[in-house]
């Protein structure tokens, strides 16, 4: 391979390889920071909601219930609560109480319901897992929904 042809004032042009490895550099990163934009640009509106605030706490910290259903839905009982769950000697901010984690908690007819929150603060179920709700009673009812006449299975025993 011959060395890159000089310009008359000596200095040297690009070879066809450096552009394009600098054109596809260039493209990874732009790729990579409009990947990564949703979740830098955040709403700021939801960071100007209230978290709730914590009651009475116990010596592991504030609990919180953000969260919480009785009603009887299609002729099956469900329940739920969210509650969260500030550590103890957390500052009393907002923020905190916004970035906790709510402990989550769905019965059906006494059977418990496994659900998981959602990066986006949605809900999703074991019985509607490709689904989410923006609250555990509409998750609830997603659920019974799916069930028609069939039981969840009872809790499954841990063996060690």
């Amino acid at each position: 391979m011959s060395p890159t042809p000089a310009k008359p004032g000596g200095t040297r042009i690009p070879s066809r390889r450096t552009v394009l490895r600098g054109a596809f550099t260039a493209a990874v990163v732009t790729g990579t920071a409009g990947a990564l934009l949703p979740l830098l640009d955040r709403d700021p509106a939801a960071a100007d909601r209230p978290a709730p605030a914590p009651g009475p706490g116990s010596g592991s910290g504030s609990r919180a219930t953000a969260e919480e259903f009785a009603e009887m839905y299609r002729g099956r009982e469900i329940r739920g609560t969210a509650t969260v769950v500030v550590p103890a000697g957390a500052p009393a901010d907002d923020r905190v109480a916004v970035a906790a984690e709510p402990v989550t908690e769905i019965r059906i007819d006494g059977r418990p319901l496994y659900v998981m929150r959602r990066a986006d603060g949605t809900y999703l179920s074991d019985v509607r897992h490709y689904e989410s709700y923006p609250t555990l009673l509409e998750t609830a009812r997603a659920a019974v929904d799916e069930l028609g006449t069939a039981r969840l299975a009872p809790p499954a025993a841990h063996h060690m």
